[in-house]
């Protein structure tokens, strides 16, 4: 696959309503339209965007099945865009998923099902949901795509495996609280560690990394917004600072995977045959 052309990507930072499907859906119909209005070519939204984040009781009610009305007017509204967002996922066996769709051009590309759920502190989303067992790379006109529901980019395996594959993009869909008091500037911890995890996944996967949280307060919570784009250097080049609701903006040229991995082919020199080895010895041992 050839380099695909540089492409303007819109984030849009927004405060779904919990558990109100219609009202979510209104919301994300606007900021399709803002997008295209501002010449983007791909939208991307937090994680569960369709739903909110502490559902609890409500998560059966508002899952949906792939083909759900819901998810076939976005479906339909992806013409001429990429577009990516959350929602709760009713699979036929009736298992329900914390799950990021990919449309393009009218037609869905993708399902992820958040692998890694978060079940400490204040989460609890093993109550209701079952995760997902797969990283499955994305083609998309943009380029390789490989996505990573918040707690996914906590866990070194799943940006490892796109990084082996080849992906030039990881999309990063958050409903990420603001948490504690950063200790080099007044702003917050929680914004801090991710300011560092994104720019080091960057860095040594040498790939864009789009992270898109979400805002607003439920259940007590305030979700840290701080939407933010680091390029395969290493270097945030867009960020939208605060707590409200808003939009970023940002052009994509995947030629800058290709630059970094020339200067350093970290890719060509790996040796995933070796942790396969080692896993296998661990496991043996644990026996």
């Amino acid at each position: 696959m050839k380099t695909p052309a540089p492409f303007q990507v819109s984030l849009a930072q927004i405060e779904p309503t919990l558990g109100n499907l219609d009202a979510n859906l209104a919301l994300h119909q606007s900021e399709i339209k803002a997008a295209r209005a501002a010449g983007s070519e791909m939208l991307l939204f937090p994680e569960l965007s369709l739903t909110g984040y502490y559902l609890k009781d409500q998560t059966p009610e508002v899952a949906l099945a792939r083909d759900g009305a819901e998810l076939e007017v976005l479906r339909e509204a992806s013409g001429g865009l990429t577009l990516g967002l959350g929602f709760v996922e009713r699979a036929p066996d009736g298992r329900l998923y914390n799950a990021y769709a990919i449309f393009e051009d009218g037609e869905l590309l993708h399902v992820h099902r958040k692998v890694h759920l978060v079940t400490y502190g204040m989460f609890e989303e093993s109550r209701d949901l079952a995760a997902g067992d797969q990283f499955c790379v994305v083609e998309s006109r943009h380029g390789h795509l490989g996505v990573l529901i918040c707690e996914d980019m906590w866990h070194a395996a799943g940006a490892w495996l796109y990084f082996l594959a080849g992906v030039d993009m990881l999309l990063v869909p958050s409903a990420g609280p603001g948490r504690g008091v950063a200790a080099s500037d007044p702003g917050l911890a929680s914004v801090e560690t991710w300011r560092a995890l994104l720019a080091n996944a960057s860095t040594l996967y040498q790939t864009w990394s789009l992270y898109v949280n979400r805002t607003g307060v439920e259940d007590g919570v305030i979700f840290g917004g701080a939407s933010r784009i680091a390029n395969p250097q290493g270097r945030e080049v867009a960020v939208l600072e605060g707590l409200d609701p808003g939009h970023l903006t940002c052009r994509i040229d995947c030629g800058e995977n290709e630059r970094a991995r020339m200067q350093a082919p970290l890719r060509r020199d790996e040796k995933p045959w070796m942790v396969l080895a080692e896993l296998q010895r661990i496991e043996a041992n644990r026996r």
